[in-house]
Formats: C-alpha cells, sequence, structure tokens
C-alpha cells in the first residue's frame, strides 16, 4: 500500500499532531518516513543564488529534523530527513515528485476563505499538484 510517506514539518507544535496520527499508518503497512521543513526566510530563499552563509533559521530547522527523525528511529520507524530552502508548496511538490513517494500526510492551520486568498495555502497546493494521496488533519 504505502512504502513511503513524506510529512511536511514546520517546527512547532503542529507537528506532533500529524506524527501521532501517521504512527498508526506506518505500523500498519511497514512505510519509511520522509520528513521535510522548508526554510523560507530571506536568506533561505537566496541562499545558493548569492552563496550566503546557512542562517540561524537554517540551522535551528536542521538540528530540529535531525532529533525529530532520531526519535522515530528510536521507536523503530525507518526515517529520513531533507532540509529545503525557498517556497514550502514548491519544494514539497518538487521533493515529493523526486523522491516518489506514496502519500503526503500534512497538517492544515484551518484557515478561512480570506486568509487562503490573501497567503495562499500550502497544503491547497500541494494537493492540486502532486498525483499521490494527500493526508490532510486540521492542526489544533
Amino acid at each position: 500500500m504505502y512504502r513511503k510517506i513524506l510529512v511536511p514539518v514546520e517546527n512547532s507544535a503542529n507537528d506532533q499532531v500529524i506524527l501521532n496520527h501517521i504512527r498508526e499508518l506506518v505500523a500498519l503497512t511497514g512505510a519509511s518516513l520522509l520528513l521535510v521543513c522548508v526554510a523560507h526566510g530571506w536568506v533561505a530563499r537566496n541562499f545558493d543564488q548569492l552563496k550566503l552563509r546557512e542562517s540561524e533559521e537554517m540551522r535551528r530547522d536542521r538540528d530540529y529534523l535531525a532529533a525529530l527523525c532520531d526519535g522515530l528511529r528510536d521507536q523503530g520507524i525507518e526515517t529520513d530527513y531533507i532540509l529545503a530552502y525557498g517556497e514550502p508548496s514548491d519544494e514539497i511538490i518538487r521533493i515529493a515528485r523526486e523522491q516518489q513517494v506514496d502519500l503526503i500526510a500534512m497538517t492544515t492551520h484551518g484557515h478561512r476563505f480570506i486568509s487562503d486568498l490573501l497567503y495562499g495555502s500550502v497544503s491547497h497546493d500541494v494537493r492540486h499538484a502532486v498525483n499521490v494521496p494527500v493526508l490532510l488533519l486540521k492542526a489544533k
């Protein structure tokens, strides 16, 4: 059924919402997890083009991903991670395609229509651009 599940994380309490939910699915299917965090500050968005030094945001996100990954591995879950830089929806879509994932499991923030129009919605963009199932769980 599922062999590789991509889970976007954002270094917030919302991450535990989706991870707690997905653990049971991993136990049932034996799937591996691919955690993806997208640093999207100014330095991250211009990192490669301007040959910048890693920002505090990028270091913090890398450390967070490594710790989260280690914790899941300690629970017996095969887990890897990618720290990406740029626009979150674009990077999640790109990584999902490159890594040939079978499912994307992510939280939504439950914005209302006007907020989504003004600020966009990562989950909206992702679910309309990929050809794999997307599990959306509303963050509390």
